[in-house]
């Protein structure tokens, strides 16, 4: 059986997080972009990460980070993933000693091949609704068509994903993982449990589907 992993972002609370872990995600997102309603310090991000069982991955999200902020944040957070979502180079991404996946804007975008190329060591790429080098967290979505086939990375879909849309977009897209932040919340930064049960089902139904 086919399974999509599942990474819910913009986590601000240890009971969000710890709900998310018991619903069978796979990562959760601790986002260090002060301008992000969804923005956590290093010490609320260091308590959420504490609390998280075995084998849920954490997530440290930058958006155009100085490197000394970045390195900061992983002297004082648990953190197993890396995800930069601005105009990083590649360079700047590898330069930590940590695994790290790299995000693209998609609006008014394709996957070009040489902006893909140059993370060849990213763990996965994330492609999201917004346009390039701007903030994620948006909700908007993006026109699936526009992913290439033969994208020889894994997968990872965001973008305006929520409980009425996940199981199109794995049907559609059949990502390696789907990202979700607003489409599970009752306000931003804040997840609502209901709807994340109900996300995970539709994850589920959507792999029961494929296989």
């Amino acid at each position: 059986m086919t399974i999509t992993r599942v990474k819910i972002c913009g986590i601000t609370r240890v009971e969000d997080a710890l709900n998310a872990a018991a619903e069978g995600v796979d990562a959760i997102g601790l986002v260090f972009y002060e301008k992000s309603p969804r923005f956590v310090t290093s010490s609320q991000a260091a308590e959420i990460s504490r609390k998280l069982p075995a084998f849920v991955t954490s997530v440290a999200l930058f958006k155009d980070a100085d490197a000394d902020e970045v390195r900061r944040v992983l002297a004082k957070v648990s953190i197993d993933l890396l995800q930069f979502h601005g105009s990083e180079s590649a360079e700047f991404c590898r330069q930590f000693g940590r695994p790290y996946i790299k995000a693209l804007g998609m609006v008014g975008e394709s996957v070009a091949p040489k902006r893909v190329e140059e993370y060849f060591d990213a763990r996965g790429l994330l492609l999201d609704g917004h346009a390039p080098g701007a903030a994620g967290g948006t909700g908007q979505s993006f026109e699936w068509n526009m992913i290439p086939d033969d994208l020889e990375y894994p997968l990872i879909l965001a973008g305006g994903l929520g409980v009425d849309n996940v199981a199109e977009a794995i049907q559609t897209v059949k990502p390696y993982a789907v990202d979700v932040s607003s489409g599970v919340e009752s306000k931003k930064g804040i997840k609502d449990a209901a709807l994340v049960t109900a996300f995970m089902n539709n994850v589920r139904q959507a792999d029961d589907e494929r296989s």
